[in-house]
C-alpha cells in the first residue's frame, strides 16, 4: 500500500462540528464565512447548524453545476465577502462538492489577495481529489478549470457519512479518480478498489479505502505542489478526459467528469501500451470492466478533430506538444510523453470501437 501518512491539514472525522469549532475559535467574531451549494445546504448544514449559529457565521449558497462554475458566481461570492466585512485575517468555509471546492478555493485566494480557507467536500470526488492538493479555479469560454491558482487550503475535513447523500453516478464519478489513484502508484489499492462491490455500499469500510487514495494524492501533492514534476502522474486520463468532458458539454451530451476521466484513461492506456510496453491483455481487461461499470459516451470518426483540438488547450501541454501522462505498468508512470496525432486519433479508435 502507499505511504499511508496523510498531510497533517487533512483530518477523517465523524464529528465534523468539533472540528470546525478548533479551526473558527482561531479567528475574530464576525470574519468567518461559510459558502455552499443547494443540496449540502440542505443535507449536510444541519450537522454544524448549532455551530453557525452560536459563532454567527455568514453564510451564501450559489447554484451547482459545472455551468456555474463560473466567473459570475465568483463575483457573487466576493461581493458577499466584501459587504459583509471579510478581510485578509477572515476565513472561508467551503463545503460541497467538487466544484464547490475548487471555486470556492480560487475565491478565497484571491479576495483581498488571499484569505484563509476550509474544504469540507460532501462528495466521493471532492473526498479523494478536488478539495486536495491546493489546485483551485474556474471554468471560462467552454474551457475546464482555465482560471486558477495554487494554493492549499487551512484544513480539509472528511466525513465519509456525507456519501450518503449523493446518487450512484456521483459516487461512481469519484470512484473514478481513486480507480485512477491505483493504477499511477499503487496496484494493491487497485486490487482493492477492483475487489469492492460497487453494488452494497459499505461506508465504513469505504473510509479506509478513501484514506488510501487520499494517501496517494497526498503524497503526489507534497512532492511536487505546483505540478513541475511528478504531480503530472495524477493527470493520467484528465488529457483525454478532460476534452471529453468539453466536448460532451458543447455536444448537449453532459457527463459527470469521473466518466471523463474514465473514457480519457481508456484512450492512455492505448497510448500507454503503443508507447510505453503496458500490457495489451491487462489494457483490454480493464477497458472492458470500466465500459461495464461506467456504459460509454458514444464518439464517430467525425469528432476526433474536435476532441484534439481540445487537447491543445491541456494546460500541461509544453509548446506545440500534447503532454500525456502514460503508464507502463500498474503503479508506474511515465510522464511528458509526447504523442504524434495519428496515434491519438487511433487510441481514440480504440475507445471507439469497444
Amino acid at each position: 500500500m502507499a505511504s499511508s501518512k496523510i498531510h497533517s491539514n487533512i483530518v477523517f472525522s465523524q464529528k465534523v462540528a468539533d472540528e470546525l469549532e478548533k479551526i473558527v475559535e482561531q479567528f475574530p467574531a464576525g470574519k468567518v464565512f461559510l459558502l455552499t451549494e443547494e443540496t449540502p445546504k440542505r443535507l449536510c448544514l444541519p450537522l454544524i447548524e448549532e455551530l453557525i449559529d452560536r459563532r454567527q457565521i455568514k453564510q451564501i449558497s450559489i447554484s451547482g453545476g459545472e455551468p456555474n462554475k463560473s466567473i459570475r458566481s465568483v463575483e457573487q461570492v466576493w461581493e458577499f465577502l466584501s459587504k459583509n466585512g471579510a478581510d485578509r485575517k477572515s476565513l472561508l468555509i467551503n463545503i460541497g462538492g467538487g466544484m464547490l471546492t475548487d471555486l470556492g478555493g480560487f475565491v478565497a485566494s484571491t479576495f483581498k489577495r488571499g484569505m484563509a480557507f476550509v474544504n469540507i467536500p460532501t462528495t466521493l470526488l471532492a473526498q479523494v481529489d478536488a478539495s486536495l492538493g491546493g489546485k483551485t479555479g474556474i471554468n471560462f469560454n467552454g474551457l475546464k478549470n482555465e482560471i486558477g491558482v495554487f494554493n492549499e487550503p487551512d484544513a480539509v475535513i472528511i466525513n465519509t457519512s456525507f456519501l450518503k447523500t449523493i446518487d450512484y453516478a456521483n459516487f461512481l464519478s469519484g470512484y473514478a479518480e481513486m480507480l485512477k489513484h491505483g493504477l499511477i502508484k499503487d496496484p494493491e489499492h487497485w486490487d482493492e478498489l477492483m475487489g469492492y462491490d460497487l453494488g452494497d455500499i459499505d461506508y465504513v469500510s469505504l473510509e479506509e479505502i478513501i484514506a488510501h487514495s487520499v494517501a496517494v494524492k497526498d503524497w503526489h501533492v507534497q512532492n511536487d505542489l505546483t505540478e513541475k514534476n511528478i504531480r503530472k502522474a495524477l493527470n493520467f486520463g484528465h488529457t483525454v478526459g478532460h476534452a471529453f468532458e468539453s466536448y460532451a458539454l458543447h455536444s448537449g451530451r453532459a457527463i459527470l467528469h469521473g466518466f471523463a476521466v474514465v473514457y480519457g484513461m481508456i484512450v492512455e492506456l492505448y497510448l500507454s501500451a503503443k508507447r510505453c510496453g503496458f500490457p495489451q491483455d491487462q489494457l483490454n481487461e480493464i477497458s472492458r470492466w470500466l465500459l461495464g461499470v461506467y456504459g460509454k459516451f458514444e464518439i464517430e470518426q467525425s469528432d476526433y478533430e474536435a476532441l484534439y483540438e481540445l487537447m491543445t488547450h491541456d494546460k500541461k501541454n509544453e509548446g506545440s506538444r500534447i503532454n500525456f501522462t502514460l503508464i507502463t505498468k500498474i503503479g508506474e508512470v511515465s510522464i511528458n510523453e509526447d504523442c504524434p496525432k495519428e496515434l491519438i486519433f487511433e487510441a481514440l479508435d480504440y475507445y471507439a470501437k469497444r
